[in-house]
């Protein structure tokens, strides 16, 4: 991204902050000037930008200042996650993601990513065929169309490496999208009363599932870079659960992916205690710096119950995904499900099923990796310059999302509020956490919105996270 002279200021003297004593006096307005070879006016612009983030301070007729108490790197309280354990029971509410807002909001709240960055004419051309066809008025097998199931089976076994049994269209369920698939794996899998280890932060729909199932979270403290293995097999053994569901690819919120290290020990983990990964990996189709490796491939003996959506990728209209199960885990959800909806709408599953099998897909595919590449890096930019009390500790590798850390104290709730009378709407980050929240967080969906307004966004935060910090 090509930077204004304005932000070309605010880029170098934020790296000569950056190792300068605190009381440092900065260069000259006269100075800095002749450096940047801008105007005065342009460099009075970046000094009131830099002091607004609270890096600077002036003081008439002396100059500009560092300021001696700079803002620092957030605590992570974390770790309490795990000691203190469930909390009271959530209440169940609309997540913010799902509000209806004002057409010329400027909306990072949203859990989708925009129409533009879709296979909009292929998903069109395919339910105009589907509706054609003979699934426009047949019932589907409760199991899924058949040719999706397949589908669905390949798109796993093209990971699985030699000498591991790659699953078959057997071991695979479709469902109306993946919130109704965690419904059924955790009546069927884990059950009422039951404990259910689960990642904190993470999706808030699955904590939502859990809830309405009747299922008892157990949190771990997860990150960028997923949980501490030996967390989890704790939390396993004094719970007593036989299930832990996680998002090893492109975490919602976080955006984090699990180093293969990490995904082997949980997995040997599972195995040993005689349990389940109930691994959700939403956002496979949402690389952008990194391939999705799920740990369903290495997985041959029924521990791993794996969710893959569509919704995301190919459209929110057609809610398609799968549970990849075997065993007698399967015949549960298979159960579950048939009581639930019966089957899914066959004309959906055939539109889904046209779109990912016409040679335009992995052009999409490849296409839309650059596409979040750059609305990611754009508003990580815009963040940075504007609202860098919004600290964003790792650039997720995929998915959809920002998740960033307010200073301690912040009120995220009215930081959310000012914001959208301001015409920003933004998520706290209060709902992705199945038990107290760590930290003040908030989440922004760099997906889904026009990237041209990333600007005027960050700057409303920045200043929203100025006025209420005083």
């Amino acid at each position: 991204m090509k930077q204004d002279s304005t932000a070309r200021i605010v880029t170098g003297l934020r790296a000569w902050i950056s190792v300068a004593p605190p009381g440092s006096q900065l260069p000259s307005s006269r100075a800095l000037v002749a450096e940047y070879a801008a105007s005065p006016v342009t460099v009075q612009k970046a000094l009131r930008r830099l002091a607004e983030a609270g890096l600077v301070e002036s003081r008439p007729g002396v100059g500009t200042f560092v300021r001696a108490q700079r803002p620092a790197r957030p605590a992570d309280y974390g770790w309490q996650t795990a000691a203190l354990g469930t909390a009271q029971p959530r209440v169940s509410r609309l997540s913010s993601t799902q509000r209806s807002v004002a057409p010329d909001a400027i909306s990072l709240h949203s859990g989708y990513p925009a129409s533009d960055l879709l296979p909009e004419r292929a998903v069109r051309a395919a339910v105009t065929r589907a509706a054609r066809s003979s699934a426009a008025i047949t019932r589907s097998p409760v199991t899924g169309m058949p040719e999706l199931q397949d589908w669905f089976a390949h798109e796993l076994a093209a990971a699985v490496p030699a000498g591991v049994a790659p699953p078959t269209a057997r071991d695979v369920l479709i469902t109306s999208g993946s919130q109704s698939g965690l419904s059924s794996i955790f009546r069927a899998a884990v059950g009422t009363g039951r404990p259910l280890v689960i990642e904190s932060p993470t999706y808030w729909g699955a904590m939502l599932a859990a809830e309405q199932a009747g299922v008892t979270l157990v949190p771990v403290p997860s990150g960028p870079h997923g949980p501490d293995p030996e967390e989890v097999q704790r939390a396993l053994e004094h719970s007593g659960a036989r299930a832990f569901y996680a998002q090893p690819t492109f975490a919602n919120p976080t955006g984090g992916q699990w180093p293969k290290a990490t995904s082997d020990a949980i997995l040997e983990i599972v195995r040993r205690r005689g349990a389940f990964l109930i691994e959700d990996d939403w956002a496979h189709d949402l690389a952008i710096d990194a391939d999705p490796r799920p740990i369903a491939a290495q997985d041959d003996d029924g521990h791993v119950i794996y969710l893959r959506s569509l919704t995301k990728s190919v459209s929110p209209a057609l809610r398609v995904a799968a549970v990849i199960v075997r065993g007698p885990a399967r015949e549960r959800i298979l159960t579950d499900r048939a009581a639930e909806s019966m089957y899914v709408s066959g004309l959906l599953q055939a539109a889904a099923l046209d779109v990912v099998t016409q040679p335009s897909w992995r052009t999409h595919l490849k296409g839309l990796r650059g596409q979040l590449r750059s609305r990611r890096d754009l508003l990580l930019d815009c963040v940075r310059e504007h609202a860098p009390a919004a600290h964003i500790a790792s650039t997720p590798r995929g998915g959809i999302n920002l998740w960033a850390r307010l200073p301690d104290g912040t009120d995220t709730g009215l930081v959310v509020r000012e914001a959208e009378a301001r015409g920003l709407i933004i998520a706290a980050g209060d709902e992705w956490f199945p038990t107290e929240p760590s930290g003040p967080f908030i989440r922004l969906n760099y997906s889904s919105e026009d990237p041209r307004r990333f600007d005027d966004a960050a700057r409303i935060l920045g200043d929203v996270l100025a006025r209420t910090q005083r």
